[in-house]
């Protein structure tokens, strides 16, 4: 296997938590989105898409969504198990990882990329071009305090976000609310349970990636 990766960027970071809970060791090659590498020939004939994080297969396949990557890792190697084990798990496992990339990654992204100098045209990643469109930035602040609230609602009932267990939907929201310092915004310390699951996933040998 072959793994493309961005050390700055939330979203490879999601995959490459994923991959040392799994245990595995991958051969990994490091593009800068700084310098625009993901806009290069070499690259784009990876993934014409421009997007990282990239797994190509042992196979030849080219997956690049986090998703994909994760289902093919959990098939590849089922232990631990990070998708939830019984069919109720599976479905609260996609269904708050959707929670967190939807009310979580999307906010945060938002208000970075239609701010931040150098996202200028770059507001949406990808091939094209896209301006910045600061009330998206507004909106998207807003929706960050609202996911907090929602984390912290999920927290006081349930240990982890989506099982009794550490899973895909602790990464994926434990990397958002983390990478959310980057627009300044912070876990309140009123929201106990979201800071105490917080500090716990940040403890893991994967978070220090």
């Amino acid at each position: 296997m072959l793994f493309y990766d961005c050390s700055t960027a939330p979203n490879p970071r999601r995959a490459r938590m994923f991959i040392a809970e799994k245990g595995l060791t991958i051969e990994t090659r490091d593009i800068s989105i700084a310098k625009g590498e993901q806009l290069q020939p070499e690259f784009k004939a990876v993934n014409p898409r421009a997007t990282i994080p990239v797994l190509v297969t042992d196979e030849g396949t080219v997956l690049t969504e986090n998703l994909g990557i994760a289902a093919y890792l959990e098939a590849h190697t089922p232990e631990p198990p990070l998708m939830g084990r019984t069919a109720d798990e599976k479905g609260l496992v996609l269904m708050w990882n959707s929670i967190a990339e939807q009310q979580g990654g999307m906010p945060v992204a938002e208000a970075l990329r239609n701010t931040h100098p150098a996202f200028k045209d770059r507001a949406i990643p990808g091939p094209a071009n896209h301006a910045q469109i600061p009330e998206l930035a507004e909106r998207g602040l807003a929706r960050i305090d609202q996911f907090f609230d929602v984390l912290e609602e999920r927290l006081q009932d349930s240990r982890y976000v989506a099982c009794d267990h550490f899973t895909l939907a602790d990464i994926s929201t434990f990397v958002f609310v983390d990478f959310a310092r980057v627009v300044k915004k912070r876990l309140p310390e009123t929201h106990t349970a979201a800071m105490d699951w917080y500090e716990a996933i940040k403890a893991r040998p994967s978070a220090q990636l």
